[in-house]
């Protein structure tokens, strides 16, 4: 049931100028990222969260958006003053098809609905050729998350990288992976704290190197950088290549900053900001 206890309203309406080039893309780019995804809505901001455990082999997926930068107006009620949220689960698919078709729109409304089942219900009004206006309604069936299964849905802690790179063109990464992938199920990537990345695959009949250079290095905390350690020595990790051209895939927007963290046989972790937006990625070693 839609239990008002679990969250009783929201409300939202974005503007034609601030919905075309970031909730269209947003909700595209979490479609090819995640069959189904949680969406958490606070009064500050919304979360799109995927949370496959790492320990299994599962990746993990944190996008962030503040809400005063989409929404011209905004109005929610969570569980409590203190426990001001909203946790559903949907489909990726359904709300990207949904806003796909409000790319052009004059407006567009998001609210929280029980039609025999919980909704998001997506209101689009569309001008005609005739400057009259149409509304068109998308009602997506969504699961209210409750309360007790929220801690399971928080923020990943980012663990100490051994080192942190800057990735090149994610375009050109691509079309790397895409060749590699025929090859191998798994990639080895490599990186060093001296602008050096490598995509690197290996079977028994072939092995294959793409390098990356002078990419650079953001400020590691000194701490997680052993003592012992040279610029040049490469820290790797073994990943799934199809989880990593996955996320590949889903990037429809050239980010302005997009960096590779690698723990060392461990997990690799990408940090992208694209305009307003912030996403977290995470691939687990292969065990």
């Amino acid at each position: 049931m839609f239990r008002k206890k679990t969250c009783r309203i929201l409300n939202v309406h974005l503007r034609k100028c601030l919905l075309c080039p970031l909730a269209v893309g947003v909700s595209n780019m979490i479609a090819k990222l995640a069959k189904t995804c949680t969406l958490r809505i606070s009064p500050e901001r919304l979360n799109f969260i995927l949370s496959d455990k790492l320990a299994s082999g599962g990746v993990s997926m944190w996008c962030e958006l503040e809400q005063e930068n989409i929404f011209s107006e905004f109005q929610m009620e969570g569980v409590s003053a203190e426990n001001n949220e909203i946790y559903l689960e949907l489909t990726s698919e359904n709300l990207s098809r949904a806003l796909k078709t409000a790319q052009n729109a004059r407006a567009l409304k998001i609210k929280l609905t029980n039609k025999h089942f919980p909704c998001l219900t997506v209101s689009v009004e569309l001008l005609s050729s005739s400057s009259s206006s149409r509304i068109v309604m998308h009602d997506i069936p969504i699961k209210v998350i409750p309360r007790r299964l929220w801690k399971d849905l928080q923020e990943p802690s980012i663990p100490d990288a051994d080192v942190s790179i800057y990735l090149p063109a994610l375009k050109t990464m691509k079309s790397v992976v895409e060749k590699m992938k025929n090859i191998s199920n798994g990639l080895v990537i490599e990186a060093n704290l001296n602008g050096e990345l490598n995509l690197k695959i290996e079977t028994e009949l072939v092995c294959v190197t793409t390098h990356f250079k002078d990419l650079g290095n953001p400020l590691l905390p000194s701490e997680s950088v052993s003592q012992n350690g040279h610029p040049e020595d490469m820290v790797t990790v073994n990943i799934d290549i199809r989880k990593l051209l996955q996320f590949l895939a889903g990037q429809q927007v050239t980010p302005t900053r997009a960096v590779c963290n690698i723990v060392n046989n461990r997990t690799v972790h990408f940090d992208l900001l694209l305009e307003d937006i912030s996403l977290q990625y995470f691939i687990p070693a292969l065990s």
